[in-house]
């Protein structure tokens, strides 16, 4: 049963809760959670001090970032990322597993998992349902903070899962791997604000929003119904594949559909919408609203 959690990219509450119960979480074991909310609608690191999962740090997205970027979340340095989860003792032989407080189940633990992986670590999970699950099958929660003993995180950058915008412009004209773009099709088609921006999508992008590939519990839907649901799109998974949408966040739910599927090469377009909307020509940017020209 122990192996479930090194040879999947997903990991069950039930599984979890009896690694918490047996006592493994520690440096073999390490449980983050990198919820995130916009500040004035909940406080993440708060909501993890009163309540968490027994033996979990928490995974600060606004601070393991590039902050000399003008965009959100966007990857940090190989050494920030190896120092930052180095403190949370997280070292090259940990199995780690991701969460957040997210009430669709799970948002930015794909994120946290993407993060990982890019930076060439293999053992990492999602708790599938999320902590509101979690919370809703009566595991163990608590407010008191582990202090973990810190490690060493050697980080090396697979840039073959990360694209650049000169990457994703190129790609416009040659067309040398697929684009899903994972916002709602509002956003996507243009017809309503992307949180401030105006909206619309890559050229020869696919809408696929994240939700579609969660059950109304929260839970990963089957690999069967992902499967249907990249068909019924017309994207073909055997073909490279690239996944973005506003901020770098949701597009990672794409890449952890596919993973369950099978395709461990799918990359994020880091920067997305909001680099983007600022950088592309505006002949690049599709939408069904007529733009003004300010």
């Amino acid at each position: 049963m122990a192996r479930q959690g090194l040879s999947r990219a997903l990991v069950s509450a039930a599984w979890l809760s009896e690694a918490v119960r047996a006592g493994r979480v520690g440096s073999g074991l390490r449980v983050l959670d990198a919820s995130w909310y916009p500040p004035k609608e909940r406080n993440a690191r708060q909501e993890f001090k009163e309540r968490h999962i027994p033996g979990a740090s928490f995974f600060d997205i606004e601070e393991c970032r590039d902050k000399s970027s003008p965009y959100d979340f966007m990857l940090p340095s190989e050494s920030h990322f190896a120092d930052y989860v180095g403190r949370l003792g997280v070292s090259n032989d940990t199995h780690v597993v991701v969460y957040d407080g997210d009430e669709v189940g799970t948002f930015y633990a794909p994120r946290a998992w993407w993060m990982f992986r890019a930076f060439g670590h293999k053992e990492v999970s999602v708790l599938n349902g999320g902590f509101k699950n979690w919370v809703k099958e009566g595991h163990p929660v608590t407010a008191e903070v582990s202090q973990p003993t810190p490690a060493v995180f050697k980080a090396r950058l697979n840039r073959a899962l990360v694209k650049t915008f000169e990457e994703m412009v190129q790609n416009v004209s040659s067309i040398k791997f697929q684009v899903v773009d994972s916002r709602p099709e509002g956003r996507f088609r243009g017809t309503e604000l992307d949180q401030g921006l105006e909206s619309g999508h890559i050229p020869g992008a696919v809408n696929i929003p994240f939700h579609s590939f969660l059950s109304e519990t929260g839970h990963e839907k089957s690999i069967e119904e992902i499967q249907e649901i990249f068909r019924a799109k017309k994207v073909d998974l055997s073909k490279p594949l690239t996944a973005t949408c506003r901020k770098g966040v949701t597009a990672c739910q794409i890449a952890l559909a596919a993973f369950l599927c099978g395709k461990q090469d799918v990359a994020v377009y880091d920067g997305s919408w909001s680099e983007w909307f600022h950088r592309a020509p505006p002949h690049y940017k599709v939408s069904e609203v007529k733009r003004s020209k300010a």
